[in-house]
């Protein structure tokens, strides 16, 4: 009878440990999917002068909002309305380099503005 066991044992093993591969090969896919997704968003970030009050930063926003391939993103909740800390942000993942070089034209007309750098999704 042990050897019966034995081979049943062995089975069971190698069932459960092509069970625990499938699982994890299918959240590996997943976890991809979801990288593969964020890597393909891309972020126009407007950096203003310091002192540069809030609302001149929406007024700039709102000046070049109508760029096409560019939108503006959602001005985050906790943003400090007071400091100024939020740059803006335009989503040019649709866009063509002729729209950011049109939105970075249109931006480049305020001396508030101090920089614009465009970048993948997370900062780099």
């Amino acid at each position: 009878m042990q050897p019966l066991r034995r081979v049943v044992d062995i089975r069971l093993a190698r069932a459960l440990v092509a069970c625990g591969l499938a699982a994890a090969a299918a959240g590996g896919l997943a976890g991809c999917a979801k990288f593969d997704a964020a890597l393909g968003k891309q972020e126009l970030v407007v950096a203003f002068n310091e002192g540069t009050s809030q609302a001149t930063m929406m007024k700039i926003r709102s000046a070049c909002s109508t760029m096409p391939g560019a939108t503006p993103e959602a001005v985050p909740t906790g943003a400090n309305a007071t400091s100024g800390a939020y740059d803006v942000r335009y989503n040019v993942s649709q866009a063509s380099d002729a729209d950011i070089a049109r939105l970075e034209k249109c931006l480049s007309k305020f001396h508030a503005v101090q920089g614009i750098n465009v970048e993948q999704e997370g900062g780099d």
